[in-house]
C-alpha cells in the first residue's frame, strides 16, 4: 500500500492506494482531506507546492473511490472541490449528518471579516457545494464517527475512533446554530466558536494494513482524543496532529502511539508556529523518524524540494519512505 502526503503547503493532503483485484485497475485510491483552495498558497512553489489537483492530474488516476473530509476548515477541505471536475468519488466520508446539506442556504460574507473567519466561512459553504456535487454525481455521503469500520479493499481496515458519538451532536448542532436567525454579533459569536473548536471535530482515523497500523488525527490535538482508549491509538506511522503545533501532542500522546515514524504537515514558513521545535524534540527523543509534507524552516533542518512524501507500507510493520522531488 501507498501513503502519499502532497505538499500543499500549510494544509493537509494524503492519497491512500492498495491492491484491490476486484476493482478497475487493481487499486483502491482513497484522498483524505484536500488542502487549501487559495491560489495564493501556492504562488512560491519553490520547496515543491502543489495543488493536490494538480498532482493528481499528473498521477494520471482514472478514478477516486471514497474522499474524506476530516473537518471543516479551509486548509483541509476547500482543496477537494476542484477534484470533482475530473473525478467524482464513489463515497463522501465526512463528520456530519449524511443530509444535513441539502436543507442549507449559502451563508453570505461577513462584513468586516478577518482572515479566520473569511477562510472559515469559505469552507462551511465549500463543504455544502462538495457534498451536493457528490451526491448530483452519484456517490453516497457516510457519516463517520468512533466506533465506524470499513474493509474496503483485501487487508485494510478503516476505524473511527474519533469523534465520539457526543461529540458528533456537538458539532452538527453548533453547524446548524449558524443557520438560526440571529443578529451580526450574535452569529459571528457562533462562526468564532465553531472555529475554535473545529480541531477536536475531526474524524481520527486509524488505518491496519496487513498489521501495519496508521494514526491519522486530522487536526485534532492532545486533548482531541479523549475518550479513545490508549491502546487503540498505538501505530507505527503517526501524523501529527494540527500541523505540530505546541498542542499537536505530548508526552503522554507519544508514549501511547509510541510511533516509529512521525509525519509533520507544516508549511515552509511555519505559519501559526507550527512544527514546534520542541514537540519535534519530544518525538526526536522518543526514538521516532521524522518526515515532512513541506520543507518548514528549522536549525539543523536541510530537506530537499519536493511536491510529496510518500511511504510504501507492507505487512507486519514494514515501511520505507522517500521524498517525491
Amino acid at each position: 500500500m501507498k501513503l502519499t502526503f502532497v505538499n500543499v503547503g500549510y494544509g493537509e493532503a494524503i492519497v491512500l492506494e492498495c491492491p484491490d483485484p476486484a476493482r478497475p485497475g487493481g487499486v483502491f485510491v482513497m484522498v483524505i482531506d484536500g488542502g487549501s483552495g487559495e491560489a495564493e498558497e501556492y504562488r512560491d512553489r519553490s520547496t515543491g507546492r502543489v495543488p493536490l489537483a494538480d498532482y493528481l492530474a499528473g498521477r494520471e488516476l482514472d478514478r477516486i473511490d471514497v474522499i474524506t473530509a476530516t473537518h471543516i476548515h479551509e486548509d483541509h477541505l476547500c482543496g477537494l472541490l476542484p477534484l470533482l471536475d475530473r473525478w467524482v468519488p464513489g463515497e463522501l466520508w465526512q463528520t456530519l449528518p449524511a443530509d444535513l446539506h441539502r436543507s442549507l442556504r449559502p451563508l453570505p460574507p461577513l462584513p468586516e471579516a478577518d482572515a479566520s473567519q473569511r477562510k472559515f466561512l469559505q469552507s462551511i459553504n465549500d463543504y455544502r457545494t462538495l457534498c451536493g456535487r457528490v451526491e448530483a454525481g452519484g456517490g453516497v455521503l457516510r457519516t463517520l464517527s468512533a466506533g465506524w469500520e470499513a474493509r474496503p479493499c483485501p487487508g485494510l481496515t478503516i476505524r473511527c475512533l474519533g469523534p465520539s458519538r457526543t461529540g458528533s451532536e456537538e458539532l452538527a448542532e453548533g453547524y446548524k446554530a449558524l443557520y438560526r436567525p440571529c443578529s451580526p454579533e450574535v452569529f459571528r459569536r457562533r462562526l468564532t466558536a465553531l472555529d475554535g473548536a473545529m480541531n477536536n471535530y475531526s474524524a481520527v482515523l486509524l488505518l491496519d494494513f496487513r498489521g501495519s497500523r496508521i494514526l491519522l488525527p486530522g487536526d485534532a490535538n492532545r486533548l482531541g482524543y479523549g475518550g479513545i482508549a490508549r491502546e487503540d491509538l498505538a501505530a507505527d506511522l503517526f501524523k501529527v496532529g494540527h500541523h505540530g503545533q505546541r498542542d499537536g501532542a505530548d508526552a503522554a500522546l507519544i508514549r501511547a502511539v509510541r510511533p516509529r515514524h512521525a509525519v509533520c504537515c507544516a508549511s515552509s514558513d511555519r505559519r501559526y508556529h507550527s512544527a514546534a521545535p520542541a514537540l519535534l524534540q519530544e518525538l526526536r527523543d522518543s526514538g521516532t523518524s521524522l518526515w515532512f509534507s513541506d520543507c518548514p524552516q528549522l536549525p539543523g533542518l536541510a530537506l530537499p524540494p519536493h511536491r510529496a512524501l510518500v511511504f510504501s507500507i507492507g505487512a507486519g510493520g514494514s515501511l520505507t519512505a522517500r521524498y517525491l522531488t
